[in-house]
This record gives C-alpha cells, sequence and structure tokens, in this order.
C-alpha cells in the first residue's frame, strides 16, 4: 500500500495518521504480529512498561528490515515511576537497546500520588537531554493539563485517551484541540460487535463499500484524532489502514459521534481516582 500520511504535532515532530496498538502482543507471536503489522505499512508502534512488551517491539523493529528511522516508538511511563520518570525512561532505553525513543507519555495520572506534576518534569528534562524526541500524556483530563502546563511551561505534544463512538470525549477532544494538543485514540473500535452492527455504522458501510471497523476509524480521522488500532491478524492489519481511499459526509459523522452514551466506558476508571500502577 502507499505510504501513510503524516500530521505534524503542537512539538512540531511528524507522525503517521493511524498507529497500531500492541498490547496484549507479547513474546516469539507479539513479534511475529508486530513484525506483520510494519509490513502492512504500520509507521507508529505503540507500546508501554506496563505492557511487558517494550522488547518485543524493538525487536519487531529490527526484523523488519524497516529502518529505525522510519519507525515513530512510542512508550508510557507507569504510576510507579511517576516519581523517577527520567529513569524509567532510561530503562525502557536499555530494555529496548535505542538511544531515544519518538515519544514518551505519563500513562495515568495517578492524582492522589501527587507526582504526575515531577513526571512530566522528568520528562521534559529528558526530551532536553534527546532521550525523547516528543513528550505527552494519556488520560488526563483538563484539570491535569493545566497543573503541568503551569508547573513548566510545556504543552504535552499527545493526550492519549479512551475515544470511540460509544464515548466520544466531545469536551476533552475540544480541550486538547484548543490547547493545540493531538488526540490519540485508544480502544478506537470499542469492543468492536455491538459498535460495528450499530444502524450508523452500518449505512455508512454498505454506503461506500467498506467494512464498519473502516468507517469507525475514518470517523475518527474526520474528529482529528489519531486512532491506534490492534490486531494480530494480517489482513484485519492491512485492512484497518485502508481507510483513507473514502470520506464520511458530515451527517455519517454526526450520526456516529451521536451514539455516544453514558455507559460507553470501555475501563471503569476515573482518572480522577483510579491508580494505575
Amino acid at each position: 500500500m502507499a505510504e501513510l500520511p503524516t500530521r505534524t504535532l503542537g512539538d512540531g515532530i511528524s507522525v503517521p495518521v493511524v498507529g497500531f496498538g500492541t498490547y496484549p502482543l507479547r513474546g516469539d507471536a507479539g513479534v511475529r504480529a508486530m513484525v506483520s503489522a510494519l509490513e502492512a505499512g504500520y509507521r507508529f508502534l505503540d507500546t508501554a512498561v506496563n505492557y511487558r512488551n517494550e522488547r518485543e517491539v524493538a525487536e519487531a523493529v529490527r526484523a523488519s528490515g524497516v529502518e529505525r528511522g522510519d519507525v515513530f516508538i512510542q512508550t508510557k511511563i507507569p504510576g510507579r515511576d511517576h516519581r523517577s520518570a527520567h529513569q524509567s525512561l532510561r530503562t525502557t532505553l536499555q530494555v529496548m537497546d535505542l538511544d531515544f525513543v519518538d515519544s514518551a507519555l505519563i500513562h495515568w495520572p495517578n492524582p492522589s500520588q501527587g507526582n504526575f506534576v515531577r513526571a512530566w518534569e522528568r520528562l521534559v528534562e529528558a526530551k532536553e537531554e534527546g532521550l525523547v524526541r516528543s513528550i505527552g500524556v494519556s488520560n488526563f483530563k483538563a484539570h491535569h493539563l493545566d497543573a503541568i502546563i503551569e508547573a513548566t511551561g510545556v504543552t504535552p505534544a499527545s493526550n492519549q485517551i479512551e475515544l470511540h463512538p460509544f464515548f466520544p470525549q466531545a469536551d476533552q477532544r475540544a480541550d486538547n484541540e484548543r490547547r493545540g494538543i493531538t488526540t490519540q485514540s485508544w480502544a478506537p473500535i470499542g469492543r468492536a460487535g455491538d459498535l460495528l452492527t450499530a444502524e450508523p455504522v452500518a449505512t455508512a458501510a454498505r454506503a461506500h463499500g467498506v467494512t464498519p471497523a473502516q468507517v469507525v476509524l475514518r470517523w475518527h480521522l474526520h474528529l482529528d484524532a489519531l486512532p491506534l488500532p490492534k490486531s494480530a491478524d494480517p489482513q484485519r492489519q492491512t485492512s484497518n489502514l485502508e481507510v483513507l481511499g473514502f470520506d464520511l459526509a458530515d451527517a455519517e459523522v454526526e450520526a456516529i459521534t451521536a451514539l455516544g452514551r453514558p455507559d460507553g466506558r470501555l475501563f471503569d476508571a476515573d482518572p480522577d481516582t483510579h491508580e494505575e500502577m
């Protein structure tokens, strides 16, 4: 397939418009699945310390034959490492046998511990030292963003949040956009089943001659979000990348967004109360 287009983050770093989620791919099978994704055309691999597959991500890039400089590798600092985020990132680089990663995010704010601002300060330092090219956050709300920006004057390039038609996160997306923060979407297709048979999705799929999953991923792009679909199946990996050959009408985007519902969140945890280890 043709090379994926890119978008520019607020810090000037360019990233592909669709990434590949690597959780829970591990071991030899995980490496094979990631190599398959790279062969399909993915050039953005999203991992995390807590996924326990950083080593496999690096192995897959080397095994694929794709130049390291052509792959955007993103990891996440876990809650237990907020007080030592700088060292956590150095450990990641040792595990992956890399000189730098392209992006590092704070995985969860863990507000009761009160160390997410400190973690952000350490990531700012790590970027200045060249250990990471772009820094951001994940699962942050507006007031968490206020705190880290006020403390450092540095705005995250990305905020990765749960985002899919059953949980469209309009307020947080708008807040991210206002600040110049790119919204990344984890669980972009939700739990798939109910969502992919929902009438606005199915109708759009029939109208455009594409799959329901492709409609949902295209919906993310229309919202200016960066989806990170995950699949170990080579055919589905390829299909998930084939979302640039059609456009959804405004009415279709609005109808899919209207699927949002109060119980739409997959992970029943609030970033203001839940503690991520």
